[in-house]
């Protein structure tokens, strides 16, 4: 090992990403289930790329269908994930979205798994209807107390219609109705999943990670000249 890359290794602070991905038996349909694999290997094979001195990417994918929520990837370095040992997902029973923002709580509260000094986690929120079980409460805790309260977030309907009570979910997970996306086929579920990518990476090339970037500055800011990092806004 080079010593730049000990280096990167010894002072690289994380920038984790949390995907909540909906895996419910209609994912099924359209092949909707594909498409968010394809999706996301192509995002974390670009991640993999993506490391330097100021942050380093780390990924957790929580799924929710079937009769629970479970952890599909445990937060992990993306530098040291091996992507061929990664099971696709799979879409089957209900849509159990509440159970999965609990885990995700949890995850963010922890701090062996996402240490004090890391950068605020991006929450990605992507499902094609309505929960199954008790999510208000879940999704209300999350949004009010701790470090999960601190969280970027953002969301993708699939199939969504805008004004419906699965969209009104979604909104309510942001708080903010412009981190809603839609799709409605595969082409517009890898180019959510391409943004995600491109909001996470810019913020690798900022001197300071813990700011959240607009959609315009993501595909028009330029790398950051300055290595150093504005602790102003701790995680």
């Amino acid at each position: 090992m080079s010593e730049m890359k000990d280096f990167v290794y010894q002072t690289a602070r994380t920038l984790p990403v949390i995907l909540l991905l909906d895996t419910s038996g209609s994912m099924f349909e359209n092949n909707k289930i594909g498409a968010m694999n394809s999706a996301v290997r192509d995002m974390l094979t670009s991640f993999k790329s993506y490391s330097n001195t100021i942050a380093s990417i780390s990924t957790a994918i929580i799924t929710f269908g079937g009769s629970s929520a479970r952890v599909h990837l445990p937060m992990t370095v993306v530098d040291e994930l091996d992507l061929t040992a990664l099971q696709d997902m799979d879409a089957h029973g209900m849509t159990p979205m509440g159970e999965a923002i609990s885990i995700a709580k949890t995850m963010i509260e922890d701090k062996e798994q996402i240490p004090s000094r890391a950068y605020r986690p991006t929450v990605v929120l992507v499902s094609d209807g309505m929960p199954n079980d008790c999510w208000e409460a879940p999704l209300e805790e999350f949004k009010a107390d701790g470090r999960s309260a601190k969280c970027y977030r953002m969301a993708m309907g699939i199939g969504v219609d805008r004004g419906s009570d699965a969209y009104d979910v979604l909104k309510q997970f942001t708080s903010d109705e412009e981190q809603v996306f839609d799709a409605s086929d595969a082409a517009e579920i890898s180019k959510f999943f391409r943004y995600v990518t491109m909001s996470t990476t810019s913020r690798i090339k900022t001197a300071n990670p813990n700011l959240i970037p607009s959609m315009e500055e993501v595909f028009s800011q330029p790398e950051a000249e300055s290595g150093e990092v504005d602790d102003d806004f701790p995680f």
